[in-house]
C-alpha cells in the first residue's frame, strides 16, 4: 500500500510519469520545471525502473528524443519552461501533424509574474498555434493525475498533449497519496510508414485535415470536460476558471459566501475548449467571468465580447499573476458585493540579488572591465546575468544570443569604421545549449570580439544539473564527455585559452591578451574555468582557500563593495570602513587584488 508523501508539484508530476508507465523522459533544466526530470531520476532509482532519463543539450533535442520513443510505441515525455518551448517549437509543431503512437506528453511550465524568466508568455498560445490539446492543473495532486489523463488522451487520438503547470503549481507542496508503480510492459517497435513519419508537403495537407478532425473529437471527450464545482448554485452569472486561478477561485467563493449562488466551472482542458460547454454556458448565463493565466485563451474561444468579462474586456488584468487577493476583488465586483480592502504589505528594504560570495563569475566580470573598460558587453541567460550589477552586462536577450549579438554589434560598428571592444559572456551549459551555431557563424563572417565562456562545471541557476562536459547525467549516471576546448577550435576559432578567474592578476592579463587579439586578428575565446562555489556535486579539485583580513589602511573608499560587490565585504557605517562578514566569506581571496590601497591582506592558509 502506498504511503502519503509531501511532494513538490514537480516531484508529483515526476511520480505521475512513472505511475503511468513512461519509459523515456528528456529535459533541459529551466525554472520552474527543473525538478521534474530530477524527480523522475529519483523515482526511477527508488523503484528500479528500466527507463531512459536524460538531461538533453537543449529543449529541441529533448523533445525530439522523447518523440522518437513515442513513434516507437513507448510512453514518453519532455519537460521544459515556457521559453524553452520556443526552442522546441519546430519539432513541436510538426509532431502535431505526424501524430504519435505511444502517449507523448510535453510538459511546459509557465511563469506568470514572471519570477525567473525573460517573459511571462502563455504556452497555451503555442499549443493553440500547433493545434495540440492542453491540460491545465490547479495543484500538485491534480498535476499528477493529469499526467495519466494526458497519456490516455494522447493515445486515444494519437496526438501530442501539453501539460501546462505554472510556477505556483510546480513549486507548491502538497500531501499526496501516490499510485502504484510498475515497470512498463511495452517494447519499442518502430513500424516504418514514410507516408506518415516522413510526410512530404503534399501529404501534410491531408495530415492537417486529420488533425482538425482529432481536435473536434477531443473537444467532445468526456474525461476532460469542464466541471461544475457547486451544482447547487443557480445564478444567471458564472465564473469559468482554469489552472491555479481555479484553485484560488474555489477558496474565494467560500470566503465570500457565494458557494450556493455563483456557479464556478473548472476547465482542465482550456484548449480545445469543449464545444458543447461553450454552447451551454453561453445559453445558460447572462454574464461570464473568465479567470486564467496569463492570456485569454478560453475567453478567445468563448467569443462573446458582450457577456464575457475577462482580459479582452479589460475586467481582468492582462499582465502578472492572478493572486488570491486579486481574484477576491474580481469575483466580488462581478457578484456585486463589497469586500474590505486589505492593506498593501509594506515594502521591505533589502539587498539586490547578487552573485554568491566566492563566485568565480565575479572575478571574470571584474577582469573583463579592466581589459576592455569602454567595451560593449553582450551576455546571456544564467546566474551570471547578475554581472549587470558589476557593469559587465549590457544585453540579455535569450539563450545563445550573447554570441550572435556580439557579432551583430561588430558588423554594425564596422560599417561606421570604428569598432569598440566587444566582450560577450556565456555560461558553459548555455554554450552547449545554443552557443555553438552562432560561434560558427561569427568565425565564418570574421566577426572580431572576445567570447568568455564562464565554465563553472554546472548548470548553476537551475539547481546544479550536469553539463555535457562533466561525464555524468541525470541521477548521477555516467556519460561520455565533450571537450569544450576541442569543440571551440573545431568551430574555427584560432585563439582559445583557459584561465582561472580566482587568480585575478593572471586572468586579467589573459583577458587583455584576448582583447588585443580580437582587435587585429579575429575572434578570441577565453574559457574562465573554476567550479561553482555552492555546487557540492563537483568532484574535481577546488582552488586553495586564502583567508584574508582588512588592515588599518582601509579608508572606506568602498571601491571593493561597489566595483567588486562581494556580499562578504560590508561597509560599516559606524566605523566608516569595510569589514568582512566571516559567516558567508568563502576564503576565495580574490578581494586581495581588488583593493586599490592594498588594505585587504592574506593572513595565512
Amino acid at each position: 500500500m502506498s504511503e502519503r508523501m509531501l511532494l513538490l508539484g514537480n516531484e508529483a508530476m515526476a511520480h505521475g510519469l512513472v505511475e503511468a508507465g513512461c519509459s523515456v523522459v528528456a529535459s533541459y533544466p529551466g525554472t520552474p520545471a527543473s525538478e521534474i526530470l530530477s524527480g523522475v531520476a529519483q523515482w526511477q532509482a527508488r523503484y528500479g525502473l528500466p527507463m531512459h532519463v536524460e538531461w538533453a543539450v537543449n529543449e529541441k533535442v529533448a523533445l525530439e528524443i522523447a518523440y522518437a520513443a513515442s513513434q516507437a510505441g513507448l510512453r514518453a515525455a519532455t519537460a521544459m519552461k515556457q521559453v524553452g518551448l520556443n526552442v522546441a517549437s519546430d519539432p513541436f509543431m510538426s509532431a502535431a501533424y505526424l501524430g504519435v503512437k505511444g502517449g507523448f506528453l510535453v510538459i511546459s511550465a509557465d511563469d506568470p509574474g514572471p519570477h525567473s524568466s525573460q517573459t511571462e508568455q502563455d504556452s497555451r498560445l503555442m499549443a493553440l498555434s500547433a493545434k495540440v490539446p492542453v491540460l491545465d492543473p490547479d495543484s500538485p495532486e491534480q498535476a499528477r493525475e493529469l499526467v495519466k489523463a494526458g497519456f490516455e488522451l494522447s493515445e486515444a487520438f494519437q496526438i501530442p498533449v501539453m501539460l501546462r503547470p505554472t510556477t505556483r503549481v510546480c513549486h507548491a507542496n502538497q500531501d499526496i497519496l501516490p499510485g502504484p508503480v510498475a515497470p512498463s510492459d511495452r517494447t519499442a517497435v518502430f513500424e516504418k510508414n514514410p507516408a506518415r513519419w516522413a510526410a512530404t508537403p503534399k501529404f501534410r495537407h491531408r495530415l492537417h485535415l486529420e488533425l482538425e478532425e482529432k481536435l473536434a473529437k477531443i473537444a467532445a471527450w468526456e474525461p476532460t470536460a469542464p466541471r461544475l464545482l457547486n451544482p447547487a448554485a443557480t445564478a444567471r452569472r458564472a465564473v469559468v476558471a482554469s489552472g491555479v486561478a481555479a484553485a484560488h477561485a474555489r477558496e474565494v467563493l467560500a470566503d465570500l459566501g457565494l458557494r450556493e449562488t455563483l456557479p464556478l466551472w473548472q476547465v482542465v482542458q482550456p484548449y480545445p475548449l469543449h464545444t458543447r460547454f461553450v454552447a451551454d454556458i453561453l445559453e445558460q448565463y447572462d454574464e461570464i467571468l473568465v479567470l486564467e493565466e496569463t492570456t485569454g485563451v478560453m475567453e478567445l474561444q468563448l467569443a462573446d465580447r458582450y457577456r464575457v468579462k475577462g482580459k479582452r474586456s479589460g475586467f481582468v488584468p492582462e499582465v502578472g499573476e492572478l493572486s488570491p487577493e486579486l481574484i477576491e476583488g474580481l469575483m466580488a465586483a462581478f457578484a456585486g458585493i463589497e469586500v474590505a480592502e486589505s492593506p498593501a504589505p509594506a515594502a521591505e528594504a533589502g539587498r539586490r540579488p547578487t552573485l554568491c560570495p566566492g563566485c568565480p563569475h565575479r572575478a571574470s566580470f571584474y577582469a573583463i572591465k579592466r581589459a576592455a573598460p569602454k567595451g560593449i558587453y553582450p551576455s546571456d541567460i544564467g546566474c551570471y546575468t547578475l554581472g549587470i550589477n558589476l557593469g559587465g552586462v549590457d544585453t540579455v536577450l535569450c539563450m545563445g544570443a550573447a554570441v550572435s549579438q556580439a557579432a551583430g554589434f561588430y558588423h554594425a560598428h564596422k560599417l561606421g569604421g570604428e569598432v569598440p571592444d566587444i566582450v560577450a559572456t556565456i555560461g558553459d551549459s548555455t554554450f552547449f545549449h545554443a552557443g555553438i551555431p552562432p560561434l560558427i557563424d561569427a568565425v565564418v563572417q570574421d566577426a572580431r570580439f572576445v567570447l568568455v565562456i564562464l565554465d563553472n562545471a554546472t548548470t548553476a541557476m537551475t539547481g546544479n544539473q550536469p553539463t555535457p562536459a562533466l561525464g555524468w547525467g541525470a541521477g548521477g549516471v555516467p556519460t561520455a564527455t565533450v571537450d569544450m576546448e576541442g569543440l571551440v577550435r573545431a568551430c574555427g576559432v584560432k585563439f582559445c585559452k583557459v584561465g582561472r578567474p580566482g587568480d585575478l592578476p593572471a586572468f586579467t592579463a589573459l583577458m587583455k591578451e584576448a582583447v588585443a587579439f580580437a582587435r587585429t586578428d579575429g575572434l578570441a575565446v577565453v574559457i574562465a574555468r573554476q567550479p561553482c562555489v555552492v555546487d557540492r556535486t563537483f568532484k574535481g579539485d577546488r582552488p586553495p582557500r586564502r583567508k584574508v583580513a582588512i588592515s588599518d589602511a582601509c579608508n572606506g573608499c568602498r571601491s571593493c563593495t561597489t566595483q567588486f560587490e562581494c556580499p562578504a565585504l560590508v561597509y560599516d557605517e559606524e566605523q566608516k570602513r569595510v569589514v568582512i562578514d566571516t559567516l558567508i566569506c568563502t576564503d576565495c581571496g580574490v578581494c586581495v587584488d581588488v583593493c586599490p590601497r592594498m588594505a585587504i591582506e592574506e593572513v595565512g592558509q
